[in-house]
């Protein structure tokens, strides 16, 4: 099964804080509604892109948009327990569908969910609309990291496109920047001596792989037309093995083969491809700006500790 969302959570998490003699916190009910929800061990790790547990920030939507419906108190720090409405409700109600209809009749939850009390049941539509862009079924930091995603795709297009464009010595210079950034080479006046130095047949540079030069790392950096085949690899290994390398880079604008690839698979060569190439160098930040910075604040509960 998938993860639920946020809003399938809410009805059994409101139904099992009813069963809950006492207020507890949230690891808790996290745990427990994966054991009822029947989560997998794989699913229940999952992670988002930040890194963060996927199924425990639903939960924690799904408690807070049940706060704000007056469903569920949580005027203890940290302890969750359902309201006297919460448990009102559930004597009335009997599925998901009810518990739906009842938030979005309240006032406290409307203003929430849609950025501000609504006038009217047609701007309540007016806002639903809006919301069915973004997948309402979504927390807002997936909605964020989804956005994030599709601009990330459309900006490494226009970085792969720029780089088809350039000149073989300028994209030599490319791969010098990224690798600094990535904490190759030295420093970069040492990387950049290193890379298009070498000349030996196959081999387009080395640069050291740690700042103290312990171990170097051989690279072959070209714009290419077509698809990198396996007999452009097996000359690159000819190369390295002449030089008694042990590890290699072929870098390229283009993509590889399947043959190239399980040739490479064969030795200590990492490949590169254009699409990947254009994902480093924006998270590295090479060749790309950052036109606008969003800051995402949480409460600093420390902060209110009283002495």
């Amino acid at each position: 099964m998938s993860l639920p969302t946020y809003d399938k959570i809410m009805f059994p998490l409101l139904r099992w804080l009813n069963q809950q003699p006492e207020a507890v916190r949230l690891p808790v009910i996290v745990t427990a509604l994966a054991k009822e929800m029947q989560l997998t061990e794989s699913e229940e790790s999952s992670v988002s892109n930040t890194g963060k547990s996927i199924f425990y920030d639903r939960v924690s939507w799904a408690k807070t948009y049940l706060v704000k419906g007056g469903l569920i108190d949580n005027s203890v720090r940290g302890l969750q327990k359902i309201s006297p409405q919460g448990h009102q409700l559930l004597k009335k109600i009997e599925s998901e569908q009810g518990l739906s209809d009842y938030l979005e009749g309240d006032g406290g939850f409307r203003a929430f969910k849609y950025g501000k009390k609504p006038a009217s049941k047609d701007e309540v539509d007016g806002f639903e609309v809006i919301s069915d862009v973004f997948h309402i079924t979504q927390t807002p930091i997936e909605i964020l990291e989804q956005q994030q995603h599709i601009l990330n795709q459309q900006l490494r297009n226009d970085v792969l496109e720029q780089l088809k464009q350039v000149s073989p010595a300028f994209f030599e210079q490319i791969v010098v920047d990224v690798l600094v950034a990535m904490g190759y080479g030295g420093s970069h006046q040492d990387a950049a001596q290193a890379i298009g130095k070498s000349g030996d047949g196959g081999i387009d540079g080395v640069i050291s792989e740690d700042r103290l030069g312990l171990d170097q790392v051989y690279v072959q950096a070209k714009r290419w037309e077509g698809t990198v085949g396996r007999p452009e690899i097996h000359k690159f290994k000819g190369a390295l093995s002449d030089q008694l390398a042990t590890k290699g880079v072929f870098i390229t604008t283009s993509s590889f083969t399947k043959d190239a690839i399980e040739s490479a698979k064969k030795s200590r060569i990492i490949l590169v491809d254009g699409v990947r190439l254009a994902q480093l160098m924006i998270e590295f930040g090479v060749g790309v700006s950052v036109t606008k910075t969003y800051h995402l604040h949480k409460i600093d509960t420390d902060y209110f500790l009283e002495d």
